[in-house]
């Protein structure tokens, strides 16, 4: 039987569509994620939560025309569906594909790239100043998830709308959540909007009563004594003082009440913010349940009868770093753990149940966080970051003028270093090494495998000062290499130590880097392989050595070729990513095309050293 879905090709098939038909197409649209993301896997929960949004701002505004910033932009799958890309959304996060999230050179309905949380409305306040300059008329609106907006550059924007000359609508979607639950006193302010128990009495009689009668022209009268009625019972002064004019709480599942609401922001000459109240992971029971779990998915199973449940997550990197902190902690009452909303993510919730007093979650806010640790060294305590590196880089003037110009005791746990896969170009973590290894005082290290991180993560809390551990996304690999202790600053001889040719390779590349060896073997080149351990300070007495004996050195990194570890040890071939930014797929996918493959790099290494 033919979907509503089937005749929707781009928003103004949703403009055409019957007001009472909506709901539907809303189902449909859930399904549709459901299906996708269970073959795909991808941001599940939030996309969920966004679905009634999506239509309405579809219905509402002119999408190719007026500009729709999303903050950020792993909620926007039913806005891909919507906007002309319902046929490629099989491909979503597949190399060559959809990305997962806001993609400009994939649709014109994309104002701006939003892997990032925090930049929508400074960005959208941009366009805005741009369209009032050139005297066009778009609308510009940035719909920002209410844990974006607690962060730094959320509220730098915000404190810049009563400066504006122009308009921008500001859409708040309110789910409580960002990955884990949002932490703060911001969630505090929104929660006590949507908590009033006498203004929701109120105000939704008056939407059943308006949505009864049809009084659609009384549309920007009823907003009007809804202001009103708010400031009394509410106190919703905190918006409109920063020259936005408030509009709700809105129930951002009602799809009449949200584009009612969104029609109002639309005609008011004022700037703007609508207020909209979703349940993450709406019309998923499992993902309503537990949306921190759904968040980011794996494909799942969905079976014909029964809710499908997340498959258990594997142990790997993460879980390995927060169950070794955790054994840090238990004997040193100065080890503190620190993440921004990643809790979860970055293996610390047992942490955080068994030393409540010692974990700190700072919400989307990497910069506050960081002088946050680097006061907490100050005063004597052991801090321990968790944080992404694509989320570190958002953080880097921090760690150099509030803690490696102080040289303090701040460890930096970089999780998801390297190439993370089907999230794509705004989150490999491809560039902590070139940013961080310029700075003084810092410490940066990168482990083989989890006996190498514990023994690296005792050494840092042991040693101090300023001190970076890098690991990848997911499992550990055993490289099947000789157990060496970890020594500060020196490397691991793993294999041929009088070769010709020396592959020095850090962390995770070591595995790779005994399959290029083998592969060189058979191309009739002896290579040792060298376990770096380390990028700063290298083991330069070693690589001194290779020198002397007049060996070929080559690098490995899964990380930025420029600015890297192979630049700092002088490589004579480097490899790892380019100088450009790395789409989304597989792993094994994306170091094919980027010729970083065990072949790849084999085959190069033997034709420059045959060729020589």
């Amino acid at each position: 039987m033919k979907s509503m879905l089937d005749n929707v090709r781009s928003p103004v098939d949703v403009k055409a569509l019957d007001a009472a038909a909506l709901p539907e197409l809303a189902e449909e649209l859930r399904r549709e994620i459901v299906a996708g993301v269970s073959k795909t896997g991808g941001h599940l929960a939030s996309s969920l939560g966004a679905v009634e949004l999506a239509i309405g701002l579809a219905r509402v505004f002119e999408p190719e025309r007026d500009r729709i910033l999303w903050d950020v932009g792993h909620q926007t799958y039913a806005w891909k569906l919507l906007t002309g890309r319902r046929d490629g959304f099989g491909t979503l996060r597949k190399f060559g594909g959809l990305s997962g999230f806001c993609c400009p050179e994939e649709s014109d309905c994309d104002a701006f790239v939003s892997g990032h949380a925090g930049s929508a409305l400074a960005a959208a306040e941009g366009m805005a100043a741009a369209r009032d300059l050139r005297g066009s008329a778009e609308h510009v609106v940035a719909v920002v998830g209410d844990a974006s907006l607690s962060n730094g550059e959320s509220l730098e924007a915000l404190n810049n709308c009563s400066q504006l000359k122009g308009k921008v609508i500001l859409v708040l979607n309110d789910n409580e959540m960002s990955i884990s639950k949002n932490v703060g006193s911001f969630a505090r302010v929104l929660g006590k909007m949507i908590s009033g128990v006498r203004y929701n009495r109120v105000k939704a009689a008056a939407e059943r009563m308006g949505h009864k009668l049809r009084l659609t022209f009384l549309r920007g009268a009823y907003h009007r004594l809804e202001s009103t009625l708010k400031s009394i019972w509410l106190g919703n002064a905190f918006f409109e003082s920063f020259g936005l004019r408030y509009i709700g709480p809105v129930d951002g599942h009602d799809m009449k009440a949200v584009e009612n609401a969104l029609a109002v922001a639309r005609d008011d000459k004022r700037s703007v913010v609508v207020h909209v109240v979703t349940v993450k992971g709406r019309g998923f029971a499992p993902a309503e349940r537990n949306p921190t779990a759904w968040h980011g998915v794996g494909p799942f199973a969905i079976p014909e009868h029964g809710s499908p449940e997340k498959p258990a997550p594997s142990h790997g990197w993460s879980e390995a770093f927060g169950e070794a902190l955790a054994a840090h902690a238990r004997s040193d009452e100065k080890v503190c753990a620190l993440t921004a909303a990643m809790c979860d993510g970055t293996g610390l919730a047992a942490f955080a149940r068994e030393f409540p007093d010692r974990f700190f979650d700072g919400g989307i806010c990497e910069e506050y966080l960081v002088t946050f640790a680097a006061g907490l060294a100050k005063a004597g305590m052991k801090p321990v970051v968790a944080i992404y590196s694509t989320f570190l880089q958002r953080a880097v003037d921090q760690v150099m003028h509030d803690v490696c110009l102080l040289n303090l005791p701040v460890v930096f746990a970089v999780d998801r270093a390297g190439c993370v896969g089907a999230d794509g170009r705004t989150h490999h973590g491809m560039f902590d090494v070139a940013m961080l290894r310029c700075l003084p005082n810092m410490t940066i290290c990168q482990p083989c495998d989890e006996d190498d991180m514990k023994e690296m993560l005792s050494l840092a809390l042991k040693k101090g000062g300023p001190w970076a551990m890098r690991y990848p996304r997911g499992k550990a690999q055993d490289a099947a290499v000789p157990r060496v202790a970890v020594e500060y600053g020196k490397a691991r001889a793993v294999s041929g130590e009088g070769a010709k040719v020396q592959l020095w390779a850090l962390g995770d590349q070591v595995a790779k880097a005994v399959k290029v060896a083998a592969a060189l073997k058979e191309r009739g080149v002896e290579a040792g392989v060298v376990d770096a351990r380390f990028v700063k300070p290298f083991d330069a007495e070693l690589l001194a050595r290779h020198r002397a004996a007049g060996a070929f050195v080559a690098s490995l990194e899964n990380g930025s070729v420029m600015g890297g570890f192979g630049e700092a040890i002088g490589a004579d071939m480097k490899f790892g990513w380019p100088d450009e930014f790395a789409g989304h797929g597989s792993a094994a996918e994306l170091e094919r095309a980027a010729r970083f493959d065990v072949d790849s790099v084999a085959q190069a290494i033997s034709g420059r050293i045959k060729g020589a």
